[in-house]
């Protein structure tokens, strides 16, 4: 199947597994295009929004709730959801019958339109995929900004223009699917373990990672970390030029700091001064990094100097990321939900420099909290847990010597305590260093709830 191949869609038999996000965009997408619908979800019809059901029948798609279809040579392509593994019994079955197993990502590219821009990483593609989506607009560029940032990429690739650009946050599980998809650009930011619950092996990780560069030709771009050892060595084998970019080291190709300035040195060894690293809004040396990928994505995109630097100025971050939400008789509050992994969260800690009261926990992806723990260094005067991962953060905290940590049963009781402790100059960080799912259904609402206990402190 090539790309634009709405044709082919028409009358096949398509099983959707997974109504989130993805999947329900999937399944509008493929009923618009003439496909057979049905679609899988492990949730039984009285857990499933109405509207949903109501739409699904309506269409005349048909439902496995709660169940699995039994015959699945039945169907022609399965499309799975980012959060559904390509490894669970009855995909295998289905894959084995000669079944075509794809992601939504990769539906998007074969049946839309536009050029792609993909970033991935463990830690840093929603700011990066966000900044990036900024330049573009201020390009004025035909600009979307979708993917594993909360916009279904098919949801906006079939009314996309050949001269759209799609820039796409892409998450190891949307690249576990990919066959054909091909951006004009990629970037890798780094790799750093996580979801090990699903991947096993950092080897597994970033094969899935590498994903994103695996259809590139020569005259594509991959952008990627070169201080990140074990994420550059990935790019051994990429058939797109590749662009450093380096926080620490000056480079003969890309994107560097040079006397304090973000560089972009391009292949005739021309170099562009972009703007003062001390200029950025967004705090932490990560952000650095992610303003470099950044701006080597939007330079060898052929965008100017001039608007790279305007758009690196006054962009101030994103919603859960860093986020200063308030500052109550000078505690500030920040939100760093997006923190769902133990780098992210070390990178957090380390932006907010010392008087730390942190409030971790969650959702068990299986990471080693040694690392984590070792990064307070004096910056973290006491913790907050809650969650399924409290107890084994405790006790790793205490191996390693801080025993002041307490676990609660909620977000509110840790906002609560955490201001109560709190003297003035401190900082009450969430950086939860795990996922949300075992108390909410996305770090999105476990953002605005924390933000919400916050804003209750003042009543």
């Amino acid at each position: 199947m090539s790309r634009n191949c709405v044709e082919d869609i028409k009358g096949k038999k398509i099983l959707i597994v997974g109504m989130g996000n993805s999947g329900k965009a999937a399944v509008q997408a493929m009923v618009k295009l003439g496909a057979a619908v049905s679609v899988q979800d492990n949730k039984k019809e009285e857990d499933i929004d109405p509207q949903l059901l109501t739409f699904l029948k309506d269409k005349s798609v048909t439902c496995y709730l709660g169940c699995q279809p039994e015959d699945m040579s039945a169907f022609d392509m399965m499309i799975l959801s980012p959060g559904v593994s390509p490894e669970l019994d009855f995909i295998r079955e289905a894959r084995e019958s000669g079944v075509e197993i794809t992601g939504e990502l990769e539906i998007a590219y074969r049946v839309g339109h536009g050029k792609y821009v993909a970033i991935t990483g463990t830690n840093g593609k929603t700011t990066t995929t966000t900044l990036v989506g900024e330049i573009y607009k201020a390009a004025e560029k035909k600009t979307y900004v979708v993917g594993n940032i909360g916009v279904a990429v098919i949801s906006k690739s079939l009314s996309a223009e050949e001269d759209s650009w799609l820039i796409t946050e892409t998450s190891s599980f949307q690249l576990e699917t990919i066959k054909d998809f091909r951006p004009e650009i990629s970037a890798l930011l780094n790799l750093t373990p996580d979801h090990m619950d699903r991947h096993k092996t950092m080897e597994n990780y970033g094969k899935a990672k590498a994903n994103i560069f695996r259809n590139q030709t020569p005259d594509q771009y991959c952008i990627i970390n070169y201080d990140d050892k074990e994420c550059f060595k990935l790019a051994e084998n990429c058939g797109a030029r590749v662009v450093p970019f380096s926080r620490v080291e000056e480079l003969d190709f890309g994107a560097f700091v040079k006397d304090g300035v973000i560089v972009i040195k391009n292949e005739n060894g021309d170099l562009a001064e972009i703007c003062r690293a001390d200029e950025l809004k967004i705090p932490g040396t990560h952000n650095l990094e992610n303003a470099l990928a950044a701006a080597a994505v939007a330079y060898f995109g052929e965008i100017d100097t001039e608007t790279i630097a305007r758009v690196l100025r006054q962009f101030r971050g994103v919603e859960h990321r860093i986020e200063l939400c308030n500052e109550i008789d000078g505690i500030r509050f920040v939100n760093d939900s997006k923190g769902t992994n133990p780098d992210a969260a070390i990178k957090a800690i380390e932006a907010m420099k010392e008087n730390i009261i942190l409030i971790a926990g969650g959702y068990d992806k299986g990471s080693s909290f040694d690392e984590f723990i070792g990064a307070f260094d004096g910056r973290v005067k006491a913790m907050m847990l809650l969650g399924k991962t409290a107890a084994k953060i405790k006790e790793t905290a205490e191996k390693a010597g801080f025993t002041n940590s307490i676990i609660l049963k909620d977000m509110e009781a840790c906002v609560r305590e955490a201001y109560r402790i709190a003297e003035p100059g401190d900082v009450v960080l969430l950086s939860p260093a795990c996922a949300s799912w075992d108390m909410y259904t996305s770090y999105e609402q476990r953002g605005r709830h924390f933000k919400a206990c916050v804003q209750a402190l003042e009543r």
